[in-house]
C-alpha cells in the first residue's frame, strides 16, 4: 500500500499536459527547454516504484539534460528518494557493499548490483562532504560551550592529532593514508567529544593539512584562543612532527592575527614506552632484569619530575659499565629518539595540568575510521572508492550525520521559471 501511494502521488506531481509545464527553465544560469516525459524506475523505503518525469535539454551544446523534477524531489543520482539514499549512505558508513545489498533487498525489496550503490554513494557523498567541515565546527563550538561551564580547576582543552595508516589498495599494494582529530576535553581532563578526518593515501598528506587546518582556523575564529589550552599530541613521525612545526608553531590567532598562538606538544607516552624496551632489550636482551628495568623506567618516566633525565642517565651508566647485550644501532636509535624530544616527555607536569599523555583518541580513529571499515578481510580498494566510504564515514562518527544530510538537501540547485528569475533579480537590481 506505502508503495502504492508514493508512486501515485510521485506520478501526479507533474502534469502531463505539456502547455500547463514551463517550456523554459533556468538551473545554474543555464537555460533547459522542455521536451516529452521518460519512465523510470525508482527506489523508495517502500520498495521499486515506476514514475514518468519530463526531461529538459539543454540549449548550451555539451550540458547535459535534467530532469527538475528529480531536483526539486532532491532524488540521489536519478536512482532514489532522499530518505532511501541517506538510509543507505548510514549502511555503507559501517557495512561492506554486499551486506549493503543483502540489507536493501531484505527491508525495501530493492534489487541493485554494485554499480547503481556505488553511483548513488559517490554522489552522496560528493553532495555531503562540502558540509562537513561547517557542521563538525559547530559540533565542536557546542562542545567548548559545555566544557567551559563543566566543574574543574582548569581551562578547557582542544586537542588535536594525526596519525597514518596503512591501507590495502588494488593489484595488493599496501600505502599509508591519514586520520586527523580534533578533541575537547573539559576542566578536569576528560573528553567530551570528537570530530574526525580521514584521508586515503596520498603524497605528502596535504589535502588532510589542509583540511585540518581549515577547521581548527575556523573553530578558533567562533571562540577565544585565550580561554583554552591548545594542546597537539600525537607520536613523533614525519608528517605528524611536520605538521607541528610548520603548521601549528607558526598559526596566528584568528582573533587576534598579530599574536600567534600557544600549542602544548606532547609526544605520545605510550610510543615513548616502546623505545624505553627497546633500550631494555639492547642492553639485557629479553630477560627478566631488562623486563624490570624497562617497568622501573616506565614508572620513573610517568611519575618523576625529571623521568626522562633518569631514563638516559641510567642507560648511559649501563651501557658503559656492562656494554651492550643487542645490537648498538637498536640502542642507539631509541636513545636518539627519546633524547631529542626531551622537552615534550614532562609527563608528570602534563599528569598534574589534567592534560592528555597519550595520543589514544587518534590511535583508536585509525582502527575505527580505517580499520573496522576499510581493512577487513578479502577488501581491498581504489583512492576514490576508499575516499568515498571515509568521506560518509568520519561525518557519521563525528556524530554531524543529520545536520551535514539537511545542509546537503537544502543546498541542491532548483529549477526556475522566467518569472521567478525576473523575482529573484529584482531586488538586487534595486539595491544596486
Amino acid at each position: 500500500m506505502g508503495r502504492r501511494i508514493v508512486a501515485w502521488v510521485l506520478n501526479h506531481m507533474e502534469s502531463d499536459d505539456p502547455d500547463a509545464v514551463p517550456s523554459r527553465l533556468w538551473c545554474k544560469g543555464q537555460a533547459y527547454r522542455r521536451r516529452r516525459k521518460h519512465r523510470t524506475s525508482l527506489a523508495t523505503l517502500f520498495g521499486p516504484v515506476v514514475v514518468w518525469r519530463r526531461l529538459y535539454e539543454p540549449l548550451m551544446p555539451g550540458l547535459r539534460s535534467i530532469h527538475p523534477w528529480e531536483l526539486t524531489l532532491g532524488m540521489e543520482a536519478g536512482l532514489a528518494t532522499p530518505a532511501l539514499a541517506e538510509r543507505v549512505g548510514r549502511w555503507a558508513a559501517d557495512h561492506t557493499q554486499r551486506q549493503v545489498l543483502e540489507m536493501l533487498q531484505h527491508d525495501h525489496g530493492v534489487h541493485w548490483s554494485c554499480a547503481p550503490l556505488r553511483k548513488l554513494l559517490s554522489s552522496l557523498s560528493a553532495g555531503m562532504a562540502p558540509h562537513r567541515q561547517a557542521a563538525q565546527i559547530d559540533q565542536v563550538v557546542r562542545w567548548l560551550h559545555q566544557a567551559r561551564v563543566s566543574p574543574g580547576q582548569f581551562q578547557p582543552i582542544l586537542a588535536v592529532g594525526r596519525d597514518g595508516v596503512n591501507v590495502p589498495l588494488r593489484h595488493k599494494a599496501w600505502k599509508e593514508g591519514a586520520t586527523a582529530t580534533v578533541s575537547v576535553l573539559d576542566r578536569r581532563g576528560k573528553r567530551v567529544g570528537t570530530v574526525y578526518l580521514g584521508q586515503m593515501p596520498e603524497s605528502g598528506q596535504t589535502t588532510l593539512t589542509t583540511h585540518l587546518t581549515a577547521l581548527i582556523r575556523d573553530i578558533l575564529k567562533q571562540v577565544d584562543a585565550q580561554g583554552l589550552r591548545l594542546v597537539y599530541v600525537s607520536d613523533d613521525g614525519y608528517h605528524p612532527s611536520d605538521y607541528y612545526h610548520t603548521v601549528l608553531k607558526t598559526m596566528p590567532d584568528p582573533k587576534r592575527p598579530w599574536c600567534q598562538l600557544t600549542w602544548i606538544r606532547i609526544v605520545d607516552y605510550y610510543h615513548a614506552c616502546l623505545y624505553i624496551q627497546q633500550l631494555a632489550e639492547a642492553l639485557f636482551g629479553s630477560t627478566p632484569k631488562g623486563h624490570a628495568w624497562a617497568k622501573q623506567m616506565r614508572q620513573h618516566l610517568k611519575t618523576k619530575s625529571d623521568g626522562i633525565t633518569r631514563v638516559l642517565q641510567s642507560a648511559g651508566a649501563l651501557r658503559r659499565q656492562h656494554g651492550l647485550w643487542g645490537k648498538a644501532k637498536d640502542y642507539d636509535q631509541a636513545y636518539t629518539y627519546l633524547h631529542k624530544r626531551t622537552h615534550w616527555m614532562r609527563y608528570r607536569h602534563y599528569s598534574c595540568q589534567r592534560l592528555p599523555i597519550g595520543s589514544g583518541i587518534t590511535e583508536a580513529a585509525c582502527k575505527t575510521v580505517f580499520s573496522q571499515r576499510l581493512k577487513r578481510s578479502g577488501l581491498s580498494w581504489t583512492i576514490t572508492g576508499g575516499q568515498v566510504i571515509l568521506d560518509l564515514r568520519v561525518i557519521w562518527l563525528s556524530g554531524v550525520w543529520e545536520n551535514v544530510h539537511q545542509r546537503y538537501l537544502a543546498s541542491q540547485p532548483m529549477p526556475m521559471t522566467q518569472e521567478a528569475r525576473v523575482q529573484v533579480a529584482q531586488p538586487g537590481q534595486q539595491a544596486a
